[in-house]
């Protein structure tokens, strides 16, 4: 398909409406989730906006590139996935970089496959790759500062996109910002290129996509799309990088889109699933889909 077509199809889909169904989840309103407004006189505010600057500063193409050398040997350990859960959830990691909760992250992974298991009670694949989507976050346990774990996600090696959180404050100090190629529109890529040919900034999403194929975790590819874009929201809510996406990657949106219905909205202080109880049920689907001890 000419990337002209690929371009007025994207333009069709409306992905803040596929991604906001609803006008409240867990009686809050949608308006209230991601709320990155800033105000200094509100502490988590403030932690998730410092954290992006970090992030924003730092995440350059070369440390990109850095990071797949380091964590892409998959040299660090082996482990099973209840392995991984019960190390996030012994560690009580939070994550810095999210405005709605202030619990440790393992909680929301429970939540959100519990939220999929309620209205695709068929697709146990779907119902896995909730539970499992952040693990990548095991990073933070092995030294890797929270920017280069958590939060959104975007492309490097060329223009940043505009919808990116606090993209007119955060990134006047990132080198790549002033480079003659990574600075422009299409930067180091080719128009409709396919997202499976960009370099994604660093973080959870790409590592444990990574581990995944390496591991070769029988997912299919829409679970494997989701885990590797869920964090991937100034494309998916955004709309931004469309010039640099295939035909596929606009048919897979729709799933990622539909997966982020149950990562975002399924968060609550209040209602915390019996992460034990449900452990039996899941080790099933872990057996199933990416059995044995992988190599992180």
């Amino acid at each position: 398909m000419a990337p002209n077509q690929v371009d007025k199809k994207a333009a069709m889909l409306d992905a803040s409406e596929l991604l906001r169904p609803e006008p409240t989840f867990n009686t809050k309103p949608v308006a209230q989730y991601r709320d990155f407004s800033i105000d200094p006189t509100d502490p988590i505010k403030e932690r998730v906006r410092k954290l992006y600057i970090d992030m924003h500063t730092s995440q350059t193409l070369d440390f990109v590139k850095s990071r797949h050398d380091k964590w892409l040997k998959f040299n660090h350990f082996k482990g099973t996935i209840l392995d991984v859960l019960n190390r996030l959830s012994e560690s009580g990691l939070t994550d810095q970089s999210d405005p709605d909760v202030d619990v440790p992250n393992v909680y929301h992974g429970f939540q959100t496959a519990e939220g999929i298991r309620k209205e695709h009670p068929d697709k146990e694949w779907f119902q896995l790759t909730g539970l499992i989507h952040d693990i990548g976050k095991i990073m933070a346990l092995y030294d890797e500062p929270q920017w280069a774990v958590l939060g959104d996600t975007f492309v490097v090696g060329c223009e940043w996109g505009p919808s990116i959180v606090y993209r007119d404050t955060s990134f006047h100090n990132n080198p790549d910002g002033k480079h003659p190629v990574y600075s422009t529109k299409y930067g180091i890529y080719k128009p409709n290129c396919g997202l499976e040919n960009v370099v994604m900034s660093w973080g959870h999403d790409e590592y444990l996509y990574q581990v995944l194929k390496h591991n070769k975790a029988k997912l299919p590819e829409e679970a494997l799309y989701m885990i590797r874009f869920h964090s991937f929201y100034p494309w998916h809510a955004g709309g931004d990088y469309m010039h640099l996406c295939s035909q596929k990657d606009i048919d897979m949106m729709q799933w990622v889109l539909e997966f982020n219905k149950y990562d975002l909205y399924t968060k609550t202080d209040d209602e915390l699933p019996d992460m034990k109880e449900l452990t039996s049920y899941y080790q099933k689907l872990v057996d199933k889909y990416i059995p044995g001890e992988l190599e992180w």
